[in-house]
């Protein structure tokens, strides 16, 4: 069988066609390439014509992933014109995501992640928590550049897991113990509110600004969840764990201790779809715990005081 040079791998494998292929996949496979060291750093990459060939989709598809990968820093100059350059320092490759993936505190690990799950034309965010704080911050990133005309998804779900206003929370809490009157519960439920309604205003606002299908649900759980854990596009699971420590703060201008927890520093956790059994079985089950909650024992969240 002849095959077209046009069609051949850029690693010297053969490939078909797949008009179906996603940009996930291409970005899948181009990753390995360069993690394998197929693609080298400071190498410049195949054309995106030679790639939409390849792959068999549309540049656009191409593009999506290259644009993917350029978020991850694995590659630099990715553009309409020129090819892409694989990102000149790798060093050893350290993989964002998979079993190779190195921890990274919340604030700095989430944004990036949440930003390449917006290049999907379906953008699927799952995310249990104790506020939102973190997950504010990081889809900054993913908005900015649908603003700035980089991204264009069809469809945004949004969904929210937050502690129910009604409980006893197990943190954050007096170290003293609660009476009658529980300013840091207070705090906490306005903190809640805020930040989920910052959230549901900045996403439902792409609606009218850039026609984008948006839905933004919250639920409220029985319980102060230990963990959070957020889910991107049924393919990612990013998981911290709450770790409290004692420290005093300023509250009603009256100084107080309390057992708390500041999930913007907590150290992420990646695992990835795809990545091994291990980070293929932990997504599954991490979407499947996720559905089981929304669907039996959460209840309606209103984000008010």
């Amino acid at each position: 069988m002849v095959v077209d040079p046009k069609h051949a791998s850029v690693n010297g494998r053969k490939r078909s066609q797949r008009p179906q292929t996603s940009h996930h996949e291409v970005a899948d496979e181009l990753r390995a390439r360069i993690r394998s060291g197929t693609l080298r750093a400071g190498q410049r990459m195949p054309t995106q014509a030679r790639l939409a060939d390849e792959f068999g989709v549309e540049r656009g598809v191409v593009r999506q992933a290259l644009h993917l990968l350029q978020r991850e820093h694995l590659l630099t100059n990715v553009s309409k014109g020129s090819p892409a350059t694989v990102a000149p320092d790798l060093g050893t490759g350290r993989a964002l995501t998979g079993p190779a993936a190195a921890p990274q505190p919340t604030t700095v690990g989430l944004g990036p992640r949440i930003a390449a799950a917006f290049a999907a034309p379906h953008v699927e965010i799952d995310a249990l928590c104790l506020t939102s704080v973190s997950l504010n911050l990081a889809i900054g990133e993913g908005l900015r550049q649908i603003h700035a005309g980089q991204l264009n998804p069809a469809k945004v779900d949004v969904r929210v897991l937050l502690p129910s206003r009604d409980i006893d929370l197990a943190f954050p809490v007096p170290v003293e113990g609660r009476g009658d009157d529980d300013p840091v519960h207070e705090r906490w439920l306005a903190q809640r509110n805020a930040q989920g309604q910052v959230l549901q205003h900045n996403l439902l606002a792409l609606r009218a600004t850039h026609g984008i299908d948006v839905h933004v649900s919250f639920r409220a759980l029985p319980f102060t969840p230990p963990v959070k854990l957020y889910l991107l596009n049924g393919m990612e699971a990013l998981f911290a764990y709450y770790t409290l420590k004692r420290r005093k703060e300023e509250i009603d201008h009256e100084p107080l201790e309390m057992y708390d927890a500041e999930g913007t520093q907590s150290m992420l956790f990646a695992f990835e779809h795809g990545a091994g059994l291990r980070d293929t079985t932990f997504v599954e089950q991490s979407n499947l715990w996720f559905n089981a909650l929304w669907e039996t024992i959460s209840s309606e969240l209103l984000l008010t005081s």
